[in-house]
């Protein structure tokens, strides 16, 4: 059940395919003049793009305008529409693709049991490419100036962006950060992907030693099973309409600079600047936020959990997440209005300050009360809920002594203990239909109260 809504995005976003071919690309091996056939494959990517190997369509004119129209870019070229291009093990540097409208999805993707290396690849205004298995970082550059390692661009004059996937990619700044200093947190570490277009999924994509994690600008976005480890800014940003943001793994932040870093950040933009406006319809389900795994781990700051304080936050669905910061913004949104924040679990990993972390809805920073949201069957150390019209607040549970309610707390083990007052304690009105591991609810004769159900599946490794 749990990926009911993503089979459904993916009928939406991806049309069906028809005949396709395959073409090979070896950087050691390969040469300009081959025919990109598996006994000779080309060279180079770059150059299968800017010689014109891609057959695709751009607009008719720029500056680009909605009345625009999509006319043929490079007619009769051997790849086209539904073909994929298997990458064996190389460096490719880096990669640019502007102005390629696909009329179905080209794939980019590793050749199984090869290893081909980017140090950033940027798509601007194009569409139907995905990206898959492809390792992204500029170790090779060290001295380059950091930027962004997969970035996916509208442009004003070139044209949107939309219906790009990035699937199975490992984007790092570094393979190890262990010895950085702040000063190299800040001057070496790239940011993981920004995607600032329609339709983009980004899936099962491992960011480590990042600053900024991913963001994104535009809506209808599905960011799932994603893992970011070890960054220095906000893990994810959500700043679109109806993007659904579910499974991440969000762990371990380094405080090295002013940015008040959280597992997951949004606010509203308007005519009048940030916080004048409205963000609509985003889904948080499943998602995991840990502060830091290692107590003694360099540069450990104190995480804000799902951080959103310049609304106005519209139907937003917050369910099932597991958020163990140190902070007090476990889950916060400041103005908010029909939104739920439905079975999640926060908790404290110690007794420091600032903290303990609430679930909070308040009124937005220009004095609007928040109104029509429910806060229900959660778990936390603190509830902070301004009241307001239609405000609705039952079946939480406070978390003050966490071994009485989760079998390992200290490390991030929140699975119910038998005994736990949060078993069969909760509300089945709006309860998600399932847990944070896919398993049904209720279990028992009503539901839970927090992420798991018990009793829950065993742990995964």
């Amino acid at each position: 059940m749990r990926w009911t809504l993503t089979l459904l995005v993916m009928l939406i976003l991806i049309p069906a395919l028809g005949e396709s071919a395959d073409y090979y690309i070896d950087p050691q091996k390969g040469a300009p003049g081959n025919d990109g056939s598996a006994d000779r494959p080309w060279m180079s990517l770059q150059q299968v793009i800017d010689t014109g190997l891609v057959e695709s369509r751009d607009w008719d004119s720029l500056p680009w305008n909605e009345e625009g129209k999509l006319t043929p870019k490079n007619p009769s070229a051997p790849i086209k529409a539904g073909d994929t291009i298997w990458l064996r093990s190389g460096d490719y540097g880096g990669l640019t693709i502007r102005g390629f409208y696909n009329k179905d999805f080209i794939t980019i993707a590793a050749l199984p049991g090869n290893t081909p290396r980017f140090q950033a690849i940027q798509l601007q205004s194009s569409s139907y490419w995905a990206l898959r298995g492809l390792h992204v970082g500029p170790e090779r550059a060290a001295d380059t100036k950091p930027g962004t390692l997969v970035r996916l661009a509208s442009d004003r004059r070139r044209g949107p962006i939309h219906h790009i996937l990035v699937e199975e990619c490992v984007l790092q700044s570094a393979r190890d950060t262990s010895s950085w200093s702040a000063r190299d947190w800040n001057t070496r570490a790239w940011n993981g992907v920004e995607a600032d277009g329609t339709r983009i999924i980004l899936r099962g994509n491992r960011l480590k030693n990042v600053n900024f994690g991913i963001s994104v600008m535009g809506s209808h976005a599905l960011v799932e099973q994603n893992i970011i480890e070890n960054f220095a800014g906000d893990g994810l940003r959500g700043l679109g309409d109806y993007g659904v943001f579910q499974y991440n793994l969000v762990k371990n932040c380094y405080d090295v600079n002013g940015n008040h870093d959280d597992g997951f950040q949004s606010w509203s933009r308007g005519s009048r600047g940030v916080g004048t406006g409205e963000v609509r319809g985003i889904v948080l389900r499943g998602n995991t936020i840990i502060n830091y795994e290692d107590p003694e781990q360099p540069h450990r700051g104190t995480l804000q959990g799902i951080g959103c304080f310049d609304g106005t936050y519209v139907d937003w669905i917050i369910e099932n997440n597991v958020v163990v910061v140190d902070h007090f913004h476990g889950i916060t949104l400041v103005g908010a209005r029909g939104c739920r924040i439905v079975n999640n679990t926060v908790i404290d990993p110690n007794n420091d300050r600032p903290g303990p972390p609430w679930i909070s809805i308040v009124d937005h920073k220009n004095g609007t009360p928040s109104s029509g949201c429910t806060i229900r069957n959660n778990l936390a150390p603190a509830l902070n809920v301004d009241p307001g019209e239609g405000m609705v607040l039952d079946h939480n549970l406070l978390v003050r002594e966490p071994a009485k309610f989760f079998r390992v707390p200290s490390h991030h083990d929140l699975r119910l203990i038998d005994g736990s007052p949060a078993i069969d304690t909760g509300h089945r009105d709006l309860a998600p239909p399932v847990d944070i591991t896919g398993t049904p609810r209720p279990q028992g004769k009503s539901v839970d109260v927090g992420a798991y159900e018990y009793p829950a599946p065993p742990r995964s490794k």
